[in-house]
This record gives C-alpha cells, sequence and structure tokens, in this order.
C-alpha cells in the first residue's frame, strides 16, 4: 500500500505544479499547498512506519537476534545488581540539580538530549539563570528584558494573525496546522523538541547567535572617535559569536545617519543604569549631595535635535573657594562647578557650572545642552571610566 501511494505521488505533484498559482483562486490555491503538506508529512510517517515495522520484524522472525537482545539486557541487569549502578535520574533532586548547575550551556543542550525528563530540567529557568547572569549580566538591564517581552508579544501576535488570515488559516480547527508548522519552522524536528519562546534558555541562545537586538550603551562610540571620548551613548547592539565582539546601531544623531559599528569588545558595552531615553532629561536626584571630588555622569547633546549621551566629569572647587578641605564651603552653595579634567584648561568644554536649587537643562548651540546628572557610587564605575582616560589631552 505503500509503495503504490509513493508511486502516485509524482503524479500529484506533476498535476499540481501544471497549474499556475495565478490562475487558481485564493482558496484553491491554499488547498494545493494544504495538498503538499500532507503527502509529504504522510511519506515523513510512513517512512517512520516502515523503519519500525523491519526493526521489530526483524526481531519478531529472527530467534538469534531476539535471544542475543535478551542475553544482553540480562547481563546488564546483572552488572548493575552486582556494581551498584545506577542512573542519573535515581540521584536525589538536590544532587541532580547540582551536577545540572555545573554544565556549561553546551553541557546542558547535550545532557537535553538525553531524553525527555533530562530535557525539561536541562532547560528549566533557574539552571540557565546563571549562565545568563555570568555571561550577559553586565551588558543586559531592565531596558533589555523589555525589549525580549515586546519582541515575544509581537511575534506571537504575528503567528497568531498569521493563522487566522486566509481559507488555510480558516481550517486550523480542524487541521492541525501547528503541527505542520513546526515541522516547516524546526527542520522537520517533533514539536517536543522546539524550545518554549518565553524561556531563559531561549532569550540565552538568541543572543548568543546574534538573532536579538538589545538597548545597551557604548563607550567612546564609533571607534573611539575623539569627539566621543569619555563619554557613553544608547544603542542597539547584538552579539557576534565568531569574533566574541558586539555590532552597534546607534540613533540618528541630528539629520546624520550614523553607519552601524561593528567589533565592539566587551569593556566597552553597558547595560544602561536608569531608564531614561536618549532623548528624555534625566531627573536629578543628588544635588543636595554633590560636593568637590564628587565623580559624576551628565547627560549633554550637541542641540536639540541630539540625543543625550552621558558624559564623564568631577565635582570641582568654586573660583572663590580656596581650595581648603578644612575651609572648603562649597557644598552649601547655590552653584555647582563641574569640571571636566580631559580637556585643556583653556578649553570651553572644561568647566560648567549649575545651579543647584534649581537644575534644569542648561547651555546654548555653541556649547551644547547639560541634562541631568547621576552621582557615582560605584567604584567599578569609576575605574572604567578612568581606563578608558585618553592618553592625550583633548582641546
Amino acid at each position: 500500500m505503500l509503495f503504490l501511494l509513493i508511486s502516485f505521488l509524482p503524479f500529484i505533484l506533476i498535476i499540481s505544479k501544471s497549474i499556475p498559482l495565478k490562475s487558481l483562486p485564493l482558496w484553491a490555491s491554499e488547498m494545493r499547498l494544504l495538498s503538499l503538506l500532507f503527502w509529504r508529512e504522510f511519506l515523513c510517517l510512513g517512512a517512520h512506519w516502515l523503519k519500525e515495522f523491519r526493526l521489530v520484524g526483524s526481531q519478531r522472525f529472527d530467534p538469534l537476534i531476539r535471544m542475543a537482545c535478551k542475553k544482553k539486557a540480562a547481563a546488564r541487569v546483572e552488572n548493575v545488581e552486582e556494581s551498584g549502578e545506577m542512573s542519573v535520574l535515581d540521584l536525589p533532586e538536590l544532587v541532580l540539580d547540582a551536577i545540572l548547575g555545573k554544565l556549561s550551556p553546551t553541557g546542558l543542550s547535550s545532557m537535553g538530549g538525553v531524553c525527555k525528563s533530562l530535557r525539561e530540567r536541562c532547560r528549566s529557568d533557574h539552571v540557565w539563570e546563571r549562565h545568563m547572569k555570568k555571561k550577559w549580566g553586565r551588558v543586559i538591564g531592565r531596558a533589555a528584558r523589555r525589549e525580549w517581552q515586546a519582541y515575544l508579544a509581537l511575534r506571537n501576535e504575528s503567528l497568531s494573525n498569521a493563522k487566522a488570515k486566509g481559507f488555510l488559516g480558516s481550517l486550523s480547527c480542524v487541521w492541525p496546522l501547528c503541527w505542520v508548522k513546526s515541522r516547516l519552522d524546526f527542520g522537520g524536528k517533533p514539536l517536543m523538541s522546539s524550545l518554549p519562546d518565553d524561556s531563559i534558555m531561549s532569550w540565552y541562545l538568541s543572543i548568543e547567535k546574534g538573532k536579538f537586538w538589545f538597548p545597551a550603551q557604548v563607550y567612546n562610540r564609533e571607534h573611539g572617535h575623539v569627539g566621543f571620548m569619555l563619554s557613553c551613548y544608547d544603542a542597539q547592539v547584538r552579539y557576534d559569536c565568531n569574533t566574541d565582539t558586539f555590532e552597534a546601531r546607534y540613533p540618528p544623531h541630528g539629520r546624520r545617519t550614523i553607519p552601524p559599528e561593528g567589533g565592539v569588545q566587551w569593556d566597552r558595552l553597558r547595560a544602561p543604569p536608569v531608564d531614561t531615553s536618549a532623548h528624555e532629561l534625566h531627573v536629578t536626584d543628588c544635588l543636595n549631595d554633590l560636593r568637590p571630588g564628587d565623580h559624576i555622569e551628565i547627560q549633554w547633546r550637541r542641540n536639540k535635535e541630539f540625543p543625550y549621551g552621558w558624559w564623564y566629569g568631577v565635582v570641582g572647587h568654586l573660583e572663590s573657594c580656596s581650595q581648603n578641605d578644612q575651609q572648603c564651603r562649597c557644598h552649601n552653595n547655590d552653584t555647582i562647578m563641574l569640571e571636566f579634567n580631559q580637556y585643556t584648561p583653556d578649553s570651553r568644554w572644561r568647566r560648567t557650572v549649575i545651579d543647584r536649587k534649581n537644575h534644569r537643562e542648561e547651555g546654548n548651540e555653541t556649547d551644547g545642552f547639560y541634562g541631568g546628572i547621576r552621582k557615582l557610587y560605584s567604584k567599578d564605575e569609576i575605574a572604567m571610566w578612568k581606563q578608558l582616560w585618553p592618553t592625550e589631552v583633548l582641546e
């Protein structure tokens, strides 16, 4: 019977291909596609059935093979009883979780292919959370998590709309189109082998394979362009596993479109420390705490059309101050002096003053506009800025 169906398949394909799609109504073309998918899946199932039939038949009608299998199984049981060997799944839950926790991402993927039970354990979120934090924790923040959730929601909505569109979608209630779709999407692998979209493992692998662009910030953008030294700008980035670097896409700088920057090293990337977008003024909450010597980041943009970047600086002494630590009263003054010591003393970018009591965006079209301020408390953040310090003083 299977041989007759396989022989009849070329005749069906010739007839279906001889009629152009454009000459058929929409429902007829979709029915033809459904027919082709059906016959393809039917042949796959038939081949699988034939393989199983031969295997069972060979064991059923060949006494020598059947006896050998029984002896081999019996010997395995005896060896287990004598040696006390046990399956990995026989281990206590805590021990098994500890073992899986020591595996690398590659090891977990391999272990997950052993059996269904291990597959579920190796794909659990609590196992992959550690790997996610260890590799991507420095560059993945709240904004990237929101981006991933939005990405999943949009993809699920697109799939739902695709299923509901046309005559083919209307048959979903009587024909398992999701089963056919799983065959197309995953190269013929069973649906149970596919990853849940909302799993941490799926998110990890999407980043690892460069399929997911996520928001981050890049230090010294555009290959260390002198105009961006000691600054950090928002970008959409994705990972390149071949070079172990990132590709960054920046928002338009005014009317100028910026080409993507490749080869961005790990140490030039960070997760956005605040949720403020590049076009919004950050609300400053540290003005009353700022004292000379404090390290800060401040928003700055060239003009109103440009996005903000975060620029590194320190709080300096006012000109009227003697700069004596015991006599300094700068922290009681309504004016705060900010210094950017990467520039020469006579540079117009070297210093700026802000109002402690009523700080808003300040500046002009010549010197640019200064926005919100972050006080840096973390030694790691301060060390990162010092590591990026230019080798020469900027004009």
